[in-house]
């Protein structure tokens, strides 16, 4: 791996080096169905990683990181099946785990991670050639595989010095300033000037309605039966919901209209006194701008005030922005902020969307931390909407985006649809960490994420 040191060149006496990384996995099954992007999911696998890294001074320290392997999300295919794409996200791990093991520069963890990333796509193309797969894998889908590598180092080095990962991010501990990572438009900025030390005490939580999820009772047809809410006027009570996420379908108006004005009507039943916010997610199926802007439209005439409770939409046309630029979205974010998400992988993409009209970030852990913290500072500058998204983030991968969300100034609210979806893989989970974990008054209650790390196990 010659030519990988620059950025360690630096030399901080408070860098670490990876000594040690091991993978494994663990598959569960969603208690329901969650049907986004045309495709309905009901199973998981979570990549877990163990790494243990040692200071300048000799100090060894051990960090942890999980991440979902949204394969449905990450590496879409019309041609291969779920297993197919699976497995190669797992034979891709696999690969990443003793290639991250075998860095042994010294650095920061964004450090680490920018002079990693080149060789983990190098990786991802030698895993296709050698799966012969229909389509190579994706650089959304090598960032989602590396995303726990890369939580585990940030975790290990704020346990290495007794902070939490969000008070490493200063000149004391990251030796470059931004520009190093984002170029010379960030010249002498720091990366902790676009950071909250200390975590938001509470963070907005918007509940997920899937595609295929019953609104109300009479919608259900086969009853989960697991004691936990299966409607959304019991969701809405349950944790006294005000944000709501709705998937829509992007190739069927009247469906996508007449759902958000059903889940208006309902959630207004519901909770008449509450000032209710609703996200439209599109997951990149509307097959251009008109459709979004008649959408819109119609929504806005059939419930003004839905219209009104409209926060964001979130990527509504294709991922490949550069295959896709006559899909623009200046009309429409003159609307409603329009939040890139699939798109999103460096900062050339963020240029990109800026240039096609979206005006709002989705920041995800599932793209790594090192990704969420610049991107963070990237949207700031330029003055973008910001929200944090989820990829049905179960347990340690929750804390994570939990932190992100209360770290990021300006930060709307973030998805957390584990504890719908897969609230089994969380309950150990809820006893070390309850107010992630139990929502009350619609809210994640953040202000316990300061332990060392990224806080997702303690010291």
């Amino acid at each position: 791996m010659a030519g990988l040191t620059v950025l360690a060149k630096t030399g901080k006496p408070t860098d670490i080096r990876i000594e040690e990384v091991l993978i494994s996995f663990e598959d569960i099954q969603y208690r329901a169905p969650y049907k986004f992007g045309g495709v309905a999911v009901d199973r998981a696998t979570l990549l877990n990683v163990e790494c243990t890294v040692r200071t300048r001074a000799g100090k060894i320290a051990k960090g942890f990181g999980s991440m979902p392997l949204g394969n449905v999300w990450a590496f879409p295919s019309r041609t291969m099946p779920y297993d197919v794409t699976l497995g190669a996200m797992r034979q891709l791990a696999a690969k990443l785990a003793p290639l991250t093991a075998a860095y042994k520069e010294y650095g920061h963890p964004i450090e680490i991670n920018t002079a990693l990333e080149p060789e983990y796509l190098k990786a991802a193309v030698t895993v296709s050639a050698e799966r012969k797969l229909a389509a190579p894998i994706p650089k959304l889908c090598t960032l989602v595989t590396a995303s726990a590598i890369d939580g585990a180092i940030h975790d290990a080095f704020g346990k290495a010095h007794s902070r939490n990962c969000y008070q490493t991010y200063g000149p004391d501990l990251l030796g470059p300033d931004l520009s190093a990572f984002l170029g010379s438009a960030f010249r002498g900025e720091r990366l902790d000037k676009y950071l909250l030390k200390q975590p938001r005490p509470v963070v907005n939580l918007y509940h997920s309605v899937g595609g295929a999820d019953p609104l109300l009772a009479a919608d259900i047809v086969k009853p989960v039966g697991d004691g936990l809410p299966e409607t959304l006027p019991e969701w809405i009570r349950y944790n006294g919901l005000h944000h709501i996420k709705i998937k829509l379908q992007g190739d069927e108006l009247n469906w996508d209209i007449e759902r958000v004005v059903g889940i208006d009507r309902i959630a207004q039943e519901t909770r008449p006194e509450i000032d209710w916010r609703y996200c439209v997610d599109f997951n990149e199926r509307c097959p251009n701008v008109e459709y979004l802007l008649e959408f819109l439209r119609k929504v806005k005439e059939k419930t003004p005030k839905g219209f009104n409770r409209i926060e964001y939409i979130e990527q509504p046309t294709a991922r490949d922005l550069k295959a896709d630029r006559a899909n623009r979205i200046h009309e429409a974010a003159k609307l409603r902020p329009v939040v890139i998400d699939e798109s999103l992988t460096d900062l050339e993409t963020l240029l990109l969307a800026r240039e096609l009209g979206y005006t709002g970030v989705a920041l995800k852990a599932c793209k790594g931390q090192s990704q969420a913290m610049l991107m963070a500072a990237a949207g700031q500058k330029y003055k973008m909407f910001l929200c944090v998204q989820d990829l049905t983030c179960p347990g340690a991968s929750l804390i994570h985006s939990a932190g992100i969300a209360a770290h990021v100034p300006g930060v709307s609210g973030i998805e957390a649809n584990s504890r719908q979806y897969l609230p089994a893989a969380n309950a150990r989970w809820a006893k070390t960490h309850p107010g992630v974990f139990v929502i009350k008054n619609g809210s994640l209650r953040t202000a316990e994420l300061t332990g060392a790390g990224i806080s997702a196990v303690p010291a």
